[in-house]
C-alpha cells in the first residue's frame, strides 16, 4: 500500500524511512537512503546538533527527515536473533557551574581584561589646542558603551563605577564618546585590539571558517521604481566579513564592507590577517568565495580550503592544481568533504552570538561611526568568548 506522503510531516516522513533498510553507520555519520530516488545523504551528530548534506536542511535549516530517521532508528534497532537494543537520545552535559560563574561575573571580568586591552593604545602627541582625554579611557568607553546596549546617556553611570573600581582616570561626557566613535583614528585600533584578544587561543585554534552577515543602519537611500512611475526608499545596511576559529568561535580576522560588496574580495584580507598569529589548517567556506584565486592563497598559507564548488564547476582551471585537486576530492569522496565543509556551520554560529547578545542593527547614523560600532561589537564578542574558555 502507497504511502500519500505529502500530507506527512518531516517527523512522519522519517518515521515510514526508519523502518526500511539501508540506514547505516559510516565512518563520518549516518548514511540514510533517499525516500524517493536512488541518492545517499549524511546525517551527524557533532554536538552541536544534527546536520545532513540534503537541500531541505541546507535550505531551511531545520530537522529534515533523514535526521528523523536516523533519530528513529538509533532508538531501537533488532539484530538477526530478534534481539531489541534501545538507545537513549544522547545528551551532552554543561559544565554548569563553570558557565554559571562565567556568566554571572561577565561584566566585571570584562572590565577588567578591556582595561588591559585599552592600556595598549598609545595616546596621541599633544599637538595645538585643547588636550585631549586618554586614549585608554576613551577606548574603554566606547567599547563598553556598545557592550551595555545602552543609550549614551544611560550609560554613563557604567563609566562612573569604572572610575571608582580604578579603570579609567575620567568620566567623559555622554557627548564626547559620540564623537569619539566618528572618528576614523579608532578603526585600526579596534582591528588591533581584536586581534589581540583572539591570541590567548593561538594554540587552539588552527581550523577556521569565514562567512558574512550584514547589519542593518538608521540610514536610508533612495532609487527610482520605473515599474510605479516614484522614488522608493530602502534601509542601508553593511557586512561584516569574519574569520573566526571552529573550536571556540574566536574571530580572528574582520573586514567591513557595504552591503552589496561581493564576498569573494575579501578572503584574501582575512586569510592574511589571521596567518599573522595562528597556524592555517583547514579552511571552510560558501560557494560565494569559490573561486582559483583564493583556494591558491588558501594553499599557500599551508591551509585545506574546503569551499563548496557551485553547480557549474569543472576540474578544468588552467594552472591552478588545487583547484583540480579539491575539485576531485569533492566529487569522487563527497561525503568526506562535507564532514570537513561543515565545520563552515561554526561561522553563522558566531554571528547569531554577536547579534543575539549585542543586537543586529547599529544605532549610529555616519558611516565611520557604524563600522566603529560593529568592530566594538567583535571585540566584545572575543573578550566573552575567553571568558567562558
Amino acid at each position: 500500500m502507497e504511502v500519500d506522503l505529502k500530507g506527512l510531516s518531516r517527523e512522519e516522513r522519517g518515521r515510514l524511512l526508519a523502518r526500511k533498510n539501508g540506514i547505516s553507520k559510516t565512518e563520518f555519520g549516518w548514511s540514510v537512503p533517499s525516500q524517493t530516488d536512488n541518492n545517499i545523504y549524511l546525517v551527524r551528530f557533532d554536538g552541536c546538533g544534527p546536520t545532513c548534506n540534503c537541500r531541505d536542511y541546507q535550505i531551511r535549516d531545520v530537522k529534515c527527515k533523514h535526521i528523523h530517521a536516523v533519530e528513529f532508528h538509533i532508538m531501537r534497532e533488532v539484530d538477526k536473533k530478534g534481539r531489541v537494543t534501545v538507545t537513549k537520545k544522547v545528551v551532552y552535559s554543561q559544565k554548569w557551574t563553570a558557565y554559571n560563574t562565567s556568566q554571572t561575573n561577565e561584566k566585571l571580568v570584562l572590565m577588567k581584561l578591556l582595561k588591559d586591552l585599552a592600556s595598549n593604545v598609545n595616546q596621541p602627541t599633544y599637538k595645538f589646542g585643547r588636550p585631549t582625554l586618554p586614549f585608554s579611557d576613551m577606548v574603554f568607553g566606547s567599547v563598553m558603551k556598545i557592550y551595555s546596549t545602552f543609550s549614551l546617556r544611560r550609560f554613563i553611570s557604567d563609566m562612573k563605577i569604572a572610575k571608582e573600581m580604578g579603570l579609567v582616570d575620567i568620566v567623559p561626557c555622554y557627548s564626547t564618546i559620540s564623537n569619539f566613535l566618528n572618528r576614523e583614528e579608532l578603526t585600526p585600533i579596534l582591528r588591533q585590539l581584536i586581534q589581540l584578544s583572539s591570541l590567548p587561543l593561538k594554540e587552539v585554534e588552527q581550523d577556521f571558517a569565514i562567512d558574512s552577515s550584514g547589519f542593518s543602519t538608521s540610514r536610508f537611500a533612495r532609487w527610482f521604481d520605473h515599474k510605479w512611475g516614484k522614488e522608493t526608499k530602502y534601509r542601508v545596511w553593511i557586512k561584516a566579513h569574519l574569520c573566526s576559529g571552529v573550536k571556540t568561535n574566536i574571530v580572528t580576522g574582520v573586514e567591513i564592507t557595504e552591503g552589496t560588496e561581493h564576498d569573494t574580495k575579501q578572503l584574501p584580507a582575512l586569510i592574511q590577517e589571521t596567518a599573522k598569529n595562528f597556524n592555517l589548517s583547514e579552511i571552510s567556506a560558501d560557494k560565494a568565495y569559490s573561486s582559483k584565486k583564493n583556494l591558491s592563497l588558501i594553499d599557500e598559507a599551508g591551509a585545506v580550503p574546503f569551499i563548496l564548488f557551485k553547480k557549474n564547476a569543472t576540474d578544468k582551471r588552467v594552472g591552478s592544481y588545487i583547484w583540480k585537486k579539491m575539485y576531485h576530492y569533492f566529487m569522487y569522496k563527497h561525503d568526506e568533504f562535507l564532514y570537513h565543509y561543515h565545520k563552515r556551520s561554526n561561522a553563522e554560529t558566531v554571528f547569531h552570538m554577536i547579534k543575539t547578545k549585542f543586537k543586529g542593527d547599529l544605532r549610529s547614523k555616519c558611516k565611520t561611526a557604524q563600522i566603529n560600532e560593529l568592530l566594538c561589537k567583535v571585540l566584545c564578542h572575543n573578550i566573552c568568548v575567553i571568558i567562558q574558555e
